[in-house]
């Protein structure tokens, strides 16, 4: 029976049915700017059916379903044997899919591929994030397998691979694979130096046993993982498959499925080895040295998907404030909330431009950019996915009791929020790491300050903010407790830099008043008002 007590109306329409990509300004000015003119219009085309899927109803449901259908593990059957599978919502399949159709996994073997796969992979975080989990861990084993080439013959076609090919079978008879990654174990966490699991080397060459534990184990349903063991000569990597050649499933015991804060669509694992067959990947002894570029890159999908989270808050805040009315106006158009919603999409545009320079850092491969990419990735990786949460907390807010609704989508996001902080080296680790590379790699700085300096004489904020940073930089006293201080720096620096030359001058405006010249607060929505925040609101509107 339909109610007759009251008409409803002030409520902002569904955001769905639009491209999300093509609504991203920013984005796509990213994307126009870092890829050959060559790749550009295929690019487009590509990202364009994309963003028109993942703004879609039907895809947007997959996402609410994978997260309300969470895995199941099944340890054994129903005659007792062990199984150690779990099973996932049709919904989680369909997205992995599209995923991996989209290129996710595919970057290293195409023109342009990593600024082409970090745009897909803002935008589909945007639909559901925990399917990027595995899509990720797979993209960022490519350079890892590299150092071994009959394992790169052998696995790297799969994992590249346009297929979504479910279903646990020898890696030979499939059309593509997917990997996961156990690197912690209970004693050691981030301190994988202090892993305990044992490797014992077998009669045919580079075949092992294992024989421990992982704390953390990714997408457990995976084809492959790569992990860490101590061999004879030290901490060494491993390539572990779920299902061995001859069709018998290796000796890989989940234990348990972690009950996570966020990122329920995606499973997390606890896993023990029982003489669990393995082959050495790389040299005995080098296993933190064959994973550093899987690293880097697991570590720049963090600040892709956290840029992603932010984009989408913001978008949805906007959306919402430019319907809904409050007190005889929009709210899009009130001073204050004006305020709020263009400091978000200041912060949001921020991360997304630093993360895209980054993926083309990847793509132009030169010198001078890999040094950049050894500060600028852990830099980023801090701030961007330190910056994420309290911006989906302040967009949820946007939406007054709304935003705390299950079915506005923005819970969610906020329980995604801190994930990618933590992941891949949280916080302290990341601000030790550019410390490390301070120390150690003068190139890396020197990179660094060249980037910066293209900006230099732009703006008399930014200007102000790299010589405090060199001052910053000459003081070595206390540098370890320093450390976020100064990590912070270089992140804010570089965004700034950026910023001045590749946004709007309202944007750079606002970032380097803000940002770099103390003219704001410690709350979003603190802005100096004398600035021209339409604008900025308007660029984040999702048109």
């Amino acid at each position: 029976m339909a109610g007759t007590t009251h008409t409803v109306t002030n409520q902002a329409p569904p955001l769905v049915g639009y491209d999300v990509y093509t609504a991203d300004r920013v984005l796509t000015s990213a994307v126009g700017r870092h890829l050959p003119p060559a790749v550009l219009d295929e690019a487009r085309d590509e990202l364009v059916a994309l963003g028109r899927a993942s703004g879609s109803a039907q895809v947007q449901e997959w996402g609410v379903q994978a997260n309300e259908h969470p895995p199941r593990l099944r340890t054994h059957d129903r005659y007792g044997h062990r199984v150690d599978e779990v099973d996932f919502h049709p919904a989680w399949h369909r997205l992995l899919g599209k995923g991996v159709a989209a290129g996710l996994t595919a970057a290293w073997n195409r023109p342009g591929g990593h600024v082409r796969r970090a745009a897909a992979f803002l935008v589909w975080t945007q639909v559901e994030a925990g399917n990027l989990c595995p899509l990720s861990m797979t993209h960022a084993a490519v350079p890892a397998l590299r150092t071994d080439p009959v394992l790169a013959e052998e696995w790297g076609p799969r994992l590249t691979s346009a297929v979504y090919d479910r279903g646990l079978r020898p890696a030979r008879l499939k059309a593509g694979a997917l990997f996961g990654m156990g690197m912690t174990e209970k004693q050691g966490g981030s301190d994988v130096r202090a892993n305990t699991t044992a490797a014992t080397p077998l009669a045919e060459a580079g075949a092992y046993t294992l024989t421990g534990h992982k704390w953390f184990c990714s997408a457990p349903m995976s084809d492959g993982f790569l992990v860490l063991a101590q061999a004879a000569d030290g901490l060494t990597c491993f390539l572990v498959p779920r299902v061995l050649d001859d069709g018998s499933r290796n000796a890989f015991l989940i234990q348990r499925l972690k009950d996570k804060l966020g990122n329920r669509s995606n499973a997390s694992a606890e896993v023990e080895f029982a003489g669990t067959w393995a082959r050495r990947v790389g040299e005995e002894g080098r296993g933190v040295r064959t994973i550093i570029d899987m690293v880097a890159a697991t570590r720049l999908d963090c600040v892709l998907g956290s840029a992603g989270l932010m984009r989408q808050a913001v978008a949805q805040a906007v959306h919402h404030c430019t319907h809904r009315e409050a007190f005889g106006a929009k709210l899009v158009d009130q001073p204050l909330m004006r305020n709020v919603l263009a400091d978000l999409a200041v912060e949001s545009e921020a991360a997304t431009t630093l993360a895209l320079r980054l993926a083309a850092a990847y793509d132009d491969g030169g010198e001078e950019e890999r040094a950049l990419l050894r500060i600028a990735v852990p830099t980023a990786k801090y701030w961007v996915t330190k910056r994420c949460t309290p911006v989906v907390v302040e967009a949820a807010e946007c939406l007054g009791g709304n935003g705390y609704v299950e079915e506005s989508g923005l819970p969610r996001l906020v329980r995604e929020s801190p994930l990618n902080s933590v992941w891949e080296g949280a916080g302290n680790v990341q601000a030790l790491d550019v410390l490390r590379v301070l120390q150690r790699e003068p190139q890396a700085l020197n990179a660094y300050l060249r980037e910066v300096g293209k900006a230099r004489g732009a703006d008399h904020r930014l200007d102000g903010a790299i010589k405090g940073l060199l001052t910053e930089l000459a003081d070595l006293e206390g540098i370890e407790a320093r450390a976020r201080r100064l990590t912070e720096r270089l992140a804010l620096v570089l965004q700034g830099s950026l910023l001045v030359r590749f946004a709007p001058s309202e944007v750079a405006d606002a970032f380097c008043a803000a940002r770099l010249g103390g003219d704001g607060g410690a709350a979003f929505g603190t802005l100096p008002h004398t600035l021209d925040l339409a604008s900025v609101v308007e660029r984040a509107r999702p048109s």
